[in-house]
């Protein structure tokens, strides 16, 4: 079945490829339309899928399954933002001549049909369809099956806005929310282009260890907040409150915070009142539960977890090396941060940190296609091949080389 999904979407996306940004843009637009025109059913089939849920459920996977009409109103903003875009198609990325008179350019193109793989995220199958059509790509969503009914309806409403431009419906599909589907994209060879898994370690290291066709790893953000003996701390403790609490259900949330000893004892009951303050769970090493008595005793796995909730893997480390040595242990090359105004200090941080995205003095929140500009994202890369960070509409598409002559043999 997936197969046979995935040959109608390798036979649809040449006709989008080819498309004048016009036309794709009028696509997006369409969508939008629908997403708007169908609301009451797509809210609807969430509240179904909300009161089907298991009550094990995650708490972060229940905030993230959960859609309401201003959710809907951010997904049409965000399509629409994403048709405002620039243009990326047909690019040239750079053009020289040979002695023998050949040109030759390189040019984007896309990467031709794209394969999700995520969980319970309604909202990452608006995201994903609209970028891989902006740049474009056909589709197969394969979401949880939490959020079965929500993806489905947004699949239809999708679909609706592809017809009314004048596309096929199989640009964009959503797959059944079974793992015989998920094996059968994976092992999709020569119609499905890449993978690209959302969600937590274990669905990434499953894909990973189990696709044929080619991943693009959108990585777990086990991400550390570094405050150096220079820092600021009131800016420090409000950058640690606003990194660890303003979303902790997302990959770009705090997740450790590493305080040197020299400004331990002047900076943790502060920022520890703050962080208690706003519900957060403080898991700290011998040295920090001196300081914060309250807090819970840390284990080895505490230091390598990402926990997508309220709670905060606190560390006492002697200097900047021994900070840079823990995220180089425990970190996932997500995003780091370090507050200081030691310029030198930062400079050295800022070089030596191998992850996406390496802060100075501000919060790793901000590591979002959003933020940096793009529009949406299709994910966080956190490998080194191909896209690295916010994947957007240029991480969506590889490059080609066109070479013209009049005659030339070799």
């Amino acid at each position: 079945m997936v197969r046979e999904m995935a040959r109608r979407a390798k036979a649809a996306q040449p006709g989008l490829g080819t498309a004048p940004a016009e036309r794709r843009n009028e696509a997006l637009e369409r969508i939008a339309l629908a997403l708007e025109e169908r609301s009451a059913a797509i809210l609807a089939a969430n509240a179904a899928d909300m009161a089907a849920a298991s009550p094990n459920l995650p708490g972060p996977m229940v905030a993230r399954l959960r859609l309401d009409e201003r959710n809907l109103a951010a997904f049409v903003a965000g399509v629409r933002a994403v048709a405002a875009l620039p243009e990326v198609l047909g690019e040239e990325l750079a053009a020289w001549e040979r002695p023998n008179g050949l040109q030759i350019s390189r040019v984007r193109v896309p990467l031709g049909v794209i394969g999700i793989i995520y969980e319970a995220r309604p909202g990452v199958t608006v995201d994903a369809a609209v970028l891989c059509l902006k740049a474009g790509n056909a589709v197969l969503l394969k979401g949880g099956r939490e959020a079965a009914r929500s993806n489905t309806a947004l699949g239809e409403a999708i679909a609706a806005g592809l017809e009314a431009a004048g596309f096929p419906a199989d640009l964009v599909q959503v797959l059944p929310p079974t793992r015989e589907a998920t094996a059968e994209l994976m092992t999709a060879t020569g119609l499905v282009d890449v993978l690209i898994p959302r969600g937590g370690a274990g669905l990434i290291r499953a894909v990973l260890e189990q696709s044929r066709v080619p991943v693009i790893e959108t990585g777990t953000g086990v991400c550390h907040l570094y405050v150096h003996a220079a820092a600021d701390l009131a800016m420090a403790r409000a950058i640690a409150v606003n990194a660890k609490c303003s979303n902790p259900a997302v990959c770009n949330a705090l997740e450790t915070l590493l305080v040197d000893r020299a400004v331990a004892a002047a900076f943790l009951p502060a920022a520890g009142a703050a962080l208690r303050q706003a519900g957060v769970v403080v898991r700290g090493c011998e040295e920090t539960r001196k300081h914060l008595p309250w807090a819970e005793a840390a284990t080895e796995a505490d230091w390598r977890t990402e926990y997508n909730d309220l709670i905060l893997a606190v560390r006492v480390v002697d200097g900047l090396q021994e900070a840079l040595a823990h995220i180089g242990t425990y970190g996932t090359r997500h995003s780091e941060s370090i507050i200081t105004a030691d310029e030198e200090a930062a400079a050295r941080f800022l070089h030596q940190v191998d992850a996406a995205a390496v802060y100075h003095n501000a919060s790793t929140r901000f590591t979002d296609g959003g933020e940096f500009g793009f529009g949406a994202e299709i994910g966080i890369s956190t490998q080194k091949l191909h896209a690295r960070g916010p994947m957007g509409l240029a991480e969506l598409t590889s490059y080609k080389y066109i070479i013209l002559g009049a005659g030339q043999i070799r």
